[in-house]
């Protein structure tokens, strides 16, 4: 017996996954993988502009990706689950074996920072 596709968590979880597909916001969580960072850090690591930074930490927060812990002057972000490393590991796994077909895919677009 088939089980139907519940709509709304599908909604849920393409809302999750936007957090990821955006470039900025995926830089940041692979900088964040290896441990806390502060806005500075991940501005050096990133290349973005510090405003672009704080936008997308602000917006990961919100989504519960990150979290922020104050630290003297400075706030220390860091990924707020292991699962999101997790995750992002396996997509390095998944390109490992696919990545010509993602890259010759012309229904998606890679966008520029």
């Amino acid at each position: 017996m088939e089980t139907a596709v519940n709509p709304q968590l599908l909604q849920l979880k393409a809302k999750l996954f936007r957090g990821f597909a955006d470039p900025s916001r995926l830089s940041i969580l692979e900088s964040l993988r290896d441990g806390p960072l502060t806005v500075t850090e991940l501005v050096e690591m990133t290349e973005l502009s510090q405003p672009n930074v704080s936008n997308h930490l602000s917006c990961l927060r919100d989504c519960g990706l990150v979290t922020g812990e104050q630290k003297g002057r400075h706030v220390h972000y860091q990924i707020a689950d292991p699962r999101v490393k997790t995750l992002l590991q396996c997509g390095e796994e998944i390109l490992a074996d696919s990545a010509r077909g993602v890259y010759e895919c012309t229904r998606y677009t890679m966008n520029d920072r």
